[in-house]
Formats: structure tokens, sequence, C-alpha cells
């Protein structure tokens, strides 16, 4: 199995190093048995989790899945709507999984599940200066993206487009525009539905994916969570190697060497 990330090439978060470009949220899972099978499969740097978690899985039995993985929980503050519910909702996670890593929601519309991008940077900041290592979903605004990485955030995670969408990045401008304007670790959250979406992103200098519907809807999670973590290598291996640049018209791939024959036999 290919893995997204090597060891001369590491993912850095705040300063920690992961060995997978990859992380994979934990909900809408047919069972836990293909919960498990998944992230056996991908073996993402994290995986998500959030207090308000309902379905499939759920109760001590997936904590105990949980830790029997051993991959670090990423606790979520989905559902969340204000500041002082999302803060107060990652004081628990931090108790409930003893960690200070968290996935920064706060929902500012609830049909296209966008983020507040306003009140974000607020909660943000509030988070940062109690110490959590806040990764926060976002859009792919440069500006809402510059103001989080100024309160603190050492990464940030913009959607290519709504939770659950599968849509694939719907705005290529402006996350290629984002991804070059700022220089701290971005992950793509949302909205990736296809291999080729992560792959895409990876190739642009992104330096990861969240996942969580494509796989966990897929016909077979485990080979479509494998299918991902294959397309966050390829793509990441694209981008290090440097794309040729568009042309505008054809280019001979063939290289033309001496006097064709038929040349020849022409001035005999």
């Amino acid at each position: 199995m290919t893995t997204p990330a090597s060891p001369s090439d590491p993912l850095v978060l705040y300063g920690e190093r992961f060995d997978s470009r990859m992380l994979l949220g934990t909900s809408r899972y047919p069972s836990p048995a293909v919960l498990e099978a998944a992230v056996q499969r991908a073996r993402p740097a994290m995986v998500t989790a959030s207090l308000r978690r309902q379905g499939a899985g759920s109760g001590d039995g997936f904590w105990q899945l949980l830790q029997r993985l051993g991959i670090p929980v990423l606790p979520n503050t989905a559902g969340c709507h204000s500041v002082q519910e999302a803060v107060t909702t990652a004081q628990m996670a931090r108790e409930v999984f003893g960690t200070s890593w968290l996935k920064l929601e706060l929902i500012g519309d609830d049909y296209t599940l966008q983020p507040d991008t306003l009140l974000l940077v607020q909660a943000a900041e509030i988070l940062v200066k109690e110490g959590f290592r806040v990764l926060p979903y976002c859009t792919e605004d440069l500006v809402a993206c510059q103001r989080l990485a100024d309160v603190g955030c050492q990464a940030i995670m913009p959607w290519a487009a709504p939770i659950g969408s599968g849509r694939g990045p719907v705005n290529p401008y402006g996350l290629q525009l984002l991804r070059q304007r700022l220089s701290i670790p971005m992950l793509v959250d949302a909205g990736l539905g296809l291999p080729s979406h992560a792959c895409q992103v990876m190739e642009w200098g992104y330096d990861g994916v969240l996942l969580n519907t494509a796989v966990a809807l897929a016909n077979d999670p485990a080979r479509m969570a494998g299918a991902f973590a294959d397309a966050v290598a390829a793509g990441r291996a694209a981008y290090h190697a440097g794309a040729m640049a568009p042309q505008e018209a054809a280019q001979p791939s063939t290289p033309v060497l001496g006097t064709p024959f038929w040349h020849q036999t022409q001035e005999a």
C-alpha cells in the first residue's frame, strides 16, 4: 500500500510530524467494523470525532474502537453556531479526549453548512490563547484565512465544496490563489467526492485532505479509503515533481532523427 507521506516528507502541524497526509472522519459508516477496516486501510494521521456524534458506532464501543485503532483523535465542534457554544464544546472535548488538538467548526448557514468566517476568527483567537492546537474549518476566502493565521492558527482547513456534497473543488481559482498567498499548512476539508479531487488539490500544493462522506458512503469504504490514500500520495509526488506548463498548441513529443526515409528515396 502506498502511504500518503514518507519519512522524508512528513506532514507537520503545530510542530508535530505525521506519517500521513490524510485525515479521516468517523461518522456515517454502515457499522463499526466497516469504519475500522477503512481506518486500517488508510492509516490516517488523525481521525475526527465529536461529542455530539450520533449514529452507528456511537457509545462506549465507539470510544473503545478509537483506542484500539491507535490513531490520534481530532475532536471537532460540529453543530456549533456561536462563539460561546464552540468554546464550551472545545473545552469539554479536551477533557473527554485528553488532547489539545481541535477541529474548529462554527456554522453560519444550516443549508450549506458554510462556516461563519466572522465568528470563526473570534472563537479561534480565544481557543489559541487557551492552548488549543486549532485547525479551523473555513471557506477559501483569502482574507478570512489570513485573519485566522493572524490570531495564531498554524494551519487551516478550507473547504472544496459544501460538506457531504462530493462535488470536488468548486472554486479552483480561489483555492489555488489561497495556496499561493499563504505559507502555513493547509488541508482541504469537505466536499471532496473522488480520489481524483484529492489528487488535484495535492497537485496544487495543499498539505493534506480530510475526508468522511466520500469514504463512508462508498459501496466499499475500505477500498475507497485506500484509493484516496494512493491519490493523496500521487498528488503530493506530482507537486514535488513539478508539472509541465500548459501549451497553446500541440507540441511534437517524438524527436525526428536524421533524414526521413521517404525523403531519401525521392532524392534517389
